[in-house]
């Protein structure tokens, strides 16, 4: 009964607080029923062929189900449990194949093609056009063209590979939990600053333990490796963190990847070759901006040429200076970002336990919000009373200019146990505006559902009294996830299929989000926020110098990082040969022979961990990060413009123009077109130079 299941409840949000496991299948099964009916009735002979009744019933449709889904998808993401997991696994599945059978549904394919060859389809307007575009896209690359066999394989195929994502993903968040280090003496931290220890003393507390708790959730492993003189300490959490889900460290073969890695690539390449791609990253690129691999590997050669030699030399003096000034003559892996901070530390007087007291993330949140505020004319207004799944998460209405409520978010900022790690932004709700005849008599009734998000962090929570306070790479983090938020939360587009960042280039989808990072180095921004917890001084200018002076402090290690992981991902895609298999390993080697300067321990194992392209959607497309990041540097210079002329970056109008052009189109235009409707031009590669501090 939908009183009993909250998932089948109409509510504006989810009743997070009632939603129980059982509750999942019931609820998933009933919708998929209605589902299946309402296309049977869509596509029945005599059934009309206009807009309305093919395009927006099926977004209708569609919706119900996202409405059920997304907070079950969020749950599994953030207070993960035995008895979610049993049941989020085999629905996913329902659903994955529930998908696929729907993309290759060839009567549902007809009714829209027929909206495509109608007289006046080229008069509807642009998005309802971008719509039935996309969707013929989406049926091609679902396989409606396929005869059997091939059809069931490839149903098969994707229900397999959504399966073998879940299990991969579960498989790091088990890793991640299962090891930890209980430290009674604190000499064993020495070096580790307090906000670090008082993170594992935290951790120690919630496990009834005295003293500290090293764990491998990303506060402490950052806390570790970057600041603990203890190597040996350094090493044993370097070696758990990069062994994670593998055949390698503490819990070697316990939650291991290696055959799931292998069976995805293999899965993705027979998919692809059903579909007539040559292989995976092929297929991968009919949603890109990037016209062909040569084009992905042309940039990320070009960009290595240019890093790489700076890379190179970086190393070098972080080498010598470990030599001569810490007596470390084996630079080891464990040791980069304990070394790079202690040269920060000499050669700029600056480390981030100087800059924490500045960034208490309450006060973030209030100069990111007032930031967004003079920017776009928008106010995020915090609402009490919202049913949400942990205490520490808050929920923001999201209002324009006149005070209506337009939108709204939740935000969840803390590392925990159970809770994934990293930080995304995903959709609760679509902004959608229904036209519905079919219930009120024939008679058109009009319903508009807001755009809801959910925002989510990893950050160390508030220890003894004292506020969170956040590492400038955090404030950074927190900036790009609402970056996100903003794509999604801002759209105009009321069709959730090409509205805010559903639809657009993966590899523009970041553009959004790496805009938002640069008002972080931005002094009038930080001004709205750095303020010390304790005094409320504001952040020195000497201070604020340094950090533009450290900068680029080692890009280019960063850099070459990034083309690596890019690098290996589009080989690991683009070369595979079902007769030698993935070749993880040598595929990786040959990416970091091209590009990387220092190559790890050859026990490290890093794609075991690789969620991003295993298991959460950058297949083939983790240059996307690198690509759009291009984007989004150029876009901001026509802020950096108005600083250059005196003026302040911080501009309504420009910020308006930004937020009409790339904002609010979501995917209802190709987005090289949305970038030059705001800049004027196309991008220009020196502007990703410029951002890593190599033009």
């Amino acid at each position: 009964m939908t009183q009993d299941n909250p998932l089948l409840a109409d509510d504006t949000l989810p009743a997070f607080s009632q939603i129980r496991p059982e509750h999942i299948e019931p609820a998933i099964d009933s919708i998929l029923a209605d589902y299946r009916s309402g296309i049977d009735a869509l596509t029945a002979a005599g059934a009309p062929r206009d807009f309305t009744s093919v395009m927006l019933t099926q977004e209708r449709l569609e919706q119900r189900l996202s409405r059920a889904w997304a907070p079950v998808g969020h749950l599994h993401s953030v207070a993960d449990s035995e008895a979610l997991r049993k049941v989020y696994g085999p629905t996913e599945e329902k659903l994955t194949e529930h998908a696929i059978e729907l993309g290759q549904n060839r009567e549902l394919y007809a009714a829209v093609q027929a909206l495509a060859d109608a007289p006046d389809f080229a008069t509807l307007p642009r998005p309802e056009r971008a719509l039935v575009e996309h969707a013929l896209r989406d049926f091609y690359l679902s396989g409606v063209a396929l005869e059997e066999p091939a059809r069931s394989r490839y149903r098969a195929i994707g229900v397999e590979l959504s399966k073998l994502s879940t299990e991969f993903s579960n498989a790091v968040l088990d890793a991640t939990d299962a090891w930890h280090e209980h430290i009674t003496d604190e000499r064993d931290l020495a070096g580790v600053p307090e906000s670090g220890t008082a993170v594992l003393r935290q951790y120690a507390k919630e496990q009834e333990l005295d003293g500290y708790l090293v764990t491998l959730k990303q506060p402490s492993v950052q806390a570790v490796l970057t600041y603990a003189d203890n190597r040996n300490l350094r090493e044993r959490v370097y070696w758990a963190y990069q062994t994670r889900a593998s055949d390698q460290g503490p819990h070697a073969g316990k939650f291991d990847n290696t055959v799931r890695i292998e069976q995805i690539i293999a899965l993705r390449h027979e998919a692809a070759q059903l579909l007539g791609f040559a292989n995976a990253a092929e297929e991968s690129l009919v949603t890109k901006m990037a016209n062909s691999s040569q084009e992905v590997l042309q940039f990320l050669r070009d960009l290595a040429a240019r890093a790489k030699p700076v890379a190179q030399q970086d190393l070098a003096t972080l080498r010598a200076f470990a030599s001569q000034e810490l007596k470390l003559d084996n630079l080891e892996s464990w040791d980069v970002a304990y070394v790079s901070e202690k040269l920060r530390q000499q050669r700029y007087a600056l480390d981030e336990e100087q800059l924490k007291p500045y960034f208490p993330l309450p006060a973030v949140i209030d100069g990111l919000f007032e930031l967004t505020q003079k920017l776009y004319g928008i106010t995020l207004a915090l609402r009490d009373g919202v049913d949400v799944w942990h205490p520490d998460v808050h929920y923001y209405d999201v209002r324009d200019a006149d005070g209506r409520v337009f939108a709204g978010a939740y935000v969840d900022l803390y590392a925990r146990s159970g809770k994934r790690g990293g930080a995304w932004m995903d959709v609760c709700r679509a902004r959608f505006k229904d036209i519905d005849t079919h219930t009120h008599g024939g008679e058109a009734h009009e319903s508009l559902q807001l755009p809801v998000a959910f925002l989510t962090c990893n950050f160390a929570p508030p220890t003894e009294g004292k506020p969170a306070l956040l590492t400038h790479d955090d404030v950074l983090t927190l900036f790009h996830e609402f970056g996100h938020g903003l794509h999604h939360l801002l759209t105009e587009i009321a069709l959730p299929s090409i509205g805010g960042i559903d639809g657009v280039e993966w590899d523009a989808v970041e553009l959004p989000s790496q805009f938002m990072e640069n008002f972080g180095w931005n002094r009038e921004a930080l001004d709205m926020f750095a303020r010390h917890y304790q005094t409320g001084e504001r952040l020195p200018d000497e201070l604020f110098q340094r950090m533009l002076a450290a900068r680029h402090f080692q890009a280019s290690l960063f850099l070459v990082r990034q083309l690596e992981f890019g690098l290996f991902d589009f080989l690991l895609h683009l070369e595979y040969d079902p007769a030698e298999g993935a070749r993880t390993l040598r595929v990786l080697e040959q990416a970091r022979k091209e590009v990387a300067v220092l190559h790890p321990p050859a026990w490290q194992r890093f794609p075991h961990g690789f969620s991003h392209i295993f298991a959460g959607g950058y297949g083939a497309g983790y240059y996307s990060y690198l690509w759009a990041e291009l984007l989004s540097a150029d876009a901001f210079g026509e802020f950096e413009e108005l600083s250059a002329q005196g003026r302040s970056a911080i501009d309504r109008a420009t910020g308006e123009r930004f937020r009409r052009e790339i904002l609010a189109v979501g995917a209802s235009r190709p987005a090289l077109e949305s970038f030059i409707a705001f800049r004027g031009r196309k991008p220009e590669p020196e502007a990703l130079l410029r951002s890593h501090g190599l033009a």
